[in-house]
């Protein structure tokens, strides 16, 4: 009798190791789910902007910073910047970053809950668009590294994102940046995600995704936001 019960005993031990390996396995992927709020530094992200001829590279005053929240939101809290003259009509000023440790060659169902500070009303008009509405809100990822092309005098992704208020195959639309019907253009904090339509991106051979997030704009002004956090999540 005795040794039954430690047979038994010992079986359950080995299970229970068993399944806590599996577990490991399964849960011990550092790239993904990813969240940053910004606070120590820019997290590994890098700033962009595209969609624009080679002519028109000094005047699109495109900048990028890693910098506190504007007033009258609460400025102890850091952010990234992201500000441009949309000289094209078509500007796309995105942030990018790398995750590694995921498994190799893997679909991955992605939900991008993205905050960002805006200012511009949804229904403001605007030179060849509104601020608010005609600045739509991307996210995606890829195997590859998205990448500033120049082609025939011109400055592209090497990934579809689409154009516009179309999201490609390497991105999709989350919404615009569009604060609502208040007309006083001050900072609020809006977040936009694709919690209802979940986007698929397959890892590479090494295990690794870029994600990217950003802007597509039809407005032909001055657009500056600010990314306070970023997370993605696998569903």
């Amino acid at each position: 009798m005795k040794s039954t019960l430690l047979l038994s005993a010992l079986l359950a031990g080995s299970i229970f190791a068993l399944s806590s390996c599996n577990t490991e396995d399964i849960s011990s992927e550092p790239g993904l789910p990813y969240q940053s709020n910004f606070q120590n530094d820019k997290d590994g992200w890098t700033a962009e902007i595209v969609d624009y001829g080679v002519e028109q590279d000094s005047i699109m005053e495109f900048k990028s910073a890693w910098t506190a929240l504007p007033a009258p939101l609460d400025t102890t809290k850091k952010s990234v910047m992201l500000e441009s003259m949309n000289r094209s009509d078509d500007a796309f000023m995105f942030l990018k970053k790398k995750v590694t440790g995921l498994q190799p060659n893997k679909d991955y169902s992605l939900v991008f809950d993205i905050q960002l500070a805006s200012k511009y009303p949804t229904n403001s008009m605007g030179i060849g668009g509104s601020p608010g509405s005609s600045v739509w809100v991307k996210a995606g990822a890829t195997s590859v590294e998205p990448v500033k092309e120049k082609k025939d005098n011109f400055y592209s992704l090497n990934i579809d994102k689409g154009a516009q208020s179309e999201g490609g195959k390497d991105a999709i639309i989350l919404g615009n940046v569009g604060v609502g019907d208040d007309e006083d253009e001050t900072y609020q904090l809006i977040t936009r995600s694709n919690a209802d339509k979940p986007f698929t991106a397959r890892s590479n051979a090494n295990g690794e995704l870029w994600l990217i997030v950003g802007t597509d704009s039809g407005f032909e002004g001055l657009t500056t936001l600010y990314y306070s956090q970023i997370k993605v999540t696998v569903r």
